[in-house]
């Protein structure tokens, strides 16, 4: 917390650049996807997604294929080249940038099960927030995880921020940092946060019986085994992806009183701290980017730098991109049509603002910093710095 973001950033660029396995006497790996398995909104199968295609391709190619310096200049170089099967595109840039995209959409849909809405979106609290699906995962989904954690490297190391919405607790696991049992807890799964603190707050028998009964009143709990009419709660809760699991060794047969609710509630705390924490699935995530970046380089990031490096800001500042723009021959900033341009866009909503970066560089969010600090021509350029402006093809009009 003591280094200037930008000062980490200058660190962490130089390392990239220093720890570049594939040179430029080495072809670009190139993977081929069909547009058309997609076709029709939802994708009809996981398999055909873009992410799978693109996952099944590129496990047979080593991950230092994949170690290309930082993205930059007219025509940078990306870890693979993409082709989409009957579509001509010209140069590499649009349709890898395009791909991501499109990846963080099946991503964050019903496609592809390897994230999960965190459960306090269903009650409008970090709404569109996701987590890493807390359930054991087989052997090819431990391989959908590392490719992940690899699309990740890949994109820090292209500069493509990814338009990933993931909660804070994702990002702490990611760079080691412990988890906070109250902050956490809470933005995960509030309503699970507000039942364990009923239970921490009762202060005698007649409260937690007027718990009981209104937990009962949710089917939620069961009768006690000793007074048939009076409700009670067992040892059990459900998990994020909606199993009921017993919180100690036989405890669906425990009944919650006085003596053990405590014990009750601190261990439903430690079931969702361990689901938030996932770690099968984060050693998998984990192994995938440290294959592309040396994971030694997050140890001097806090989770929220970890994630502007990785998903940019999730929205478009306006003057930042006026900064990076340049105007080509015959153009002023001050013509009449550039100065409509700029106040037609200042009248956009953020959606609208997304929807014209995607339509005018093929990526929804624009990175964080640029490295063409003094914005001169002969500086490194990351797409889409400068933005372009040029005067029209035809020479009327």
């Amino acid at each position: 917390g003591l280094i200037f973001y930008d000062t980490k950033v200058t660190v962490m660029n130089r390392v990239l650049n220093a720890t570049v396995q594939r040179t430029a006497d080495h072809a670009a790996p190139e993977i081929t996807l069909d547009p058309l398995e997609i076709v029709g909104g939802e994708i009809r199968s996981s398999e055909n997604s873009y992410f799978c295609q693109a996952a099944r391709q590129l496990a047979c190619v080593p991950s230092s294929q994949l170690c290309v310096k930082l993205a930059s200049g007219g025509d940078p170089t990306y870890a693979f080249n993409i082709r989409f099967t009957g579509e001509e595109v010209h140069g590499t840039s649009g349709s890898f940038r395009h791909f991501l995209w499109q990846v963080c959409k099946e991503l964050q849909s019903s496609s592809l099960s390897l994230l999960l809405l965190c459960p306090s979106s269903a009650v409008n609290k970090n709404k569109g927030k996701y987590i890493l699906t807390p359930s054991p995962i087989t052997y090819a989904e431990e391989q959908l995880f590392h490719f992940f954690g690899q699309l990740l490297g890949i994109a820090i190391r292209a500069d493509v921020p990814l338009p990933l919405d993931l909660l804070p607790s994702f990002w702490k696991t990611l760079v080691g940092e412990p988890l906070d049992p109250d902050v956490d807890l809470q933005e995960a799964d509030i309503l699970t946060y507000n039942y364990v603190k009923k239970f921490e707050n009762i202060n005698d028998e007649t409260e937690l019986e007027a718990l009981c009964a209104e937990i009962a009143s949710q089917h939620l709990a069961t009768e006690s085994p000793d007074c048939p009419n009076k409700p009670c709660c067992k040892f059990t809760y459900l998990t994020m992806t909606g199993e009921e699991v017993e919180l100690c060794p036989r405890g669906r047969h425990i009944p919650v009183g006085w003596e053990n609710k405590d014990v009750y509630a601190t261990a439903i705390r430690s079931l969702r701290m361990r689901e938030l924490q996932t770690p099968e699935c984060m050693t998998a995530v984990r192994a995938g980017l440290g294959s592309i970046i040396p994971l030694q380089l997050l140890t001097t990031l806090t989770p929220l730098e970890m994630e502007l490096r990785t998903c940019g800001l999730p929205y478009i500042n306006l003057e930042f991109l006026k900064a990076h723009t340049m105007y080509q021959v015959g153009l002023m900033e001050t013509d009449q049509h550039i100065e409509f341009f700029w106040s037609a866009l200042e009248m956009f909503t953020q959606e609208e603002l997304c929807k014209f970066i995607k339509f005018a560089c093929n990526q929804e969010r624009i990175p964080f910093t640029c490295p063409c600090k003094d914005g001169g021509p002969d500086t490194a350029h990351v797409p889409p710095y400068p933005m372009k402006i040029a005067p029209p093809d035809g020479a009327t009009g």
